[in-house]
């Protein structure tokens, strides 16, 4: 599973890296240094999307809805959940000064676009290909060590869980498939 994953997370970092990039010029006003071809980060997306929905449903199967992001990424590093999830609140405010800033309708057909409509498009890109980049690296992780939690009677559990919801039996912390990283929840 590792060895087909790997073309989509190159194709979705390459792609994060692009739109930081796109984003970064937006920002200082400098022309995209990819012209009019950055717009093909929109088709990206569509991509490496396919595979992560596919892939991030098998990830979380056996986990409660509430845990989606936390069974879809359990196998993450945590700097890579922290961006994914820096990045999908940046693009929230982006968008909402963009929506502030952007340009009226009616310019020039032809004309390009200026460097606010690149902004509000990359913030999206890079909020996108990231949740991409983590949520297809943790399905690599994961089929190389199942990570899935379990109790002590082999039942899954989700991440957040301090007790089997089948057996009702203490999920020990050894038993998380996390040992370098304790479970935030743990003491809730």
């Amino acid at each position: 599973m590792a060895i087909l994953v790997t073309p989509f997370i190159v194709l979705a970092a390459i792609g994060l890296l692009l739109s930081i990039i796109a984003h970064g010029c937006a920002l200082l006003g400098l022309p995209q240094p990819l012209g009019g071809a950055a717009w093909g980060l929109h088709i990206g997306i569509f991509v490496v999307w396919i595979p992560t929905l596919i892939l991030s449903n098998r990830l979380v199967r056996d986990f409660k809805r509430k845990d989606y992001w936390m069974a879809a990424l359990r196998g993450c590093p945590r700097w890579m959940r922290w961006m994914t999830y820096g990045f999908f609140w940046y693009a929230i405010i982006n968008f909402v000064t963009f929506i502030a800033a952007a340009p009226p309708r009616g310019a020039a057909p032809n004309a390009p676009a200026p460097p606010v409509v690149f902004r509000g498009f990359s913030g999206h890109w890079m909020a996108f290909y990231s949740a991409a980049l983590a949520t297809l690296y943790s399905a690599a992780a994961v089929s190389r060590r199942d990570s899935a939690r379990r109790c002590p009677e082999g039942h899954p559990v989700s991440p957040a869980a301090v007790f089997c919801e089948s057996c009702g039996a203490r999920i020990a912390e050894s038993d998380s498939g996390e040992a370098d990283e304790p479970n935030p929840y743990r003491d809730l």
